[in-house]
């Protein structure tokens, strides 16, 4: 049976909407990404500063292919989010070079997951 789904993401959670049929999962994944801790001045700053974007950018990375590995069979994907994750994941998504797959993309503030699983049923019952 053909699956659908829908994501909302965030840098800080993604989940996950399986529509197969009349049946629907919702499933959670927090990125666990750290907290921004500023940091003194000085060459040591920058240093510091550097490191701490290639932490949250491997992090990133981890969190991503962890939710594609949980969407990646699916037929056709709506992601949905408030800001930069949702480009970030669909292009990180689009590198797995998955042919045949439908995505699309939506613009959303942040929603209960209730209000997450009726706006996926809403968008494929059309």
């Amino acid at each position: 049976m053909n699956r659908k789904v829908g994501l909302w993401i965030d840098h800080t959670e993604a989940v996950i909407v399986s529509l197969t049929g009349n049946l629907g999962e919702v499933k959670s994944i927090p990125s666990e990404i750290e907290k921004y801790v500023r940091l003194s001045d000085g060459a040591q700053k920058i240093s510091m500063e550097e490191m701490r974007k290639r932490r949250v950018t491997n992090h990133l990375k981890k969190y991503y292919d962890e939710v594609i590995s949980l969407v990646k069979d699916a037929e056709s994907i709506l992601i949905v989010g408030p800001g930069e994750a949702k480009f970030e994941f669909k292009k990180r998504l689009d590198g797995e070079k998955y042919y045949g797959r439908t995505v699309n993309l939506e613009t959303a503030d942040k929603m209960t997951e209730p209000q997450i699983a009726a706006k996926v049923r809403g968008y494929y019952s059309n």
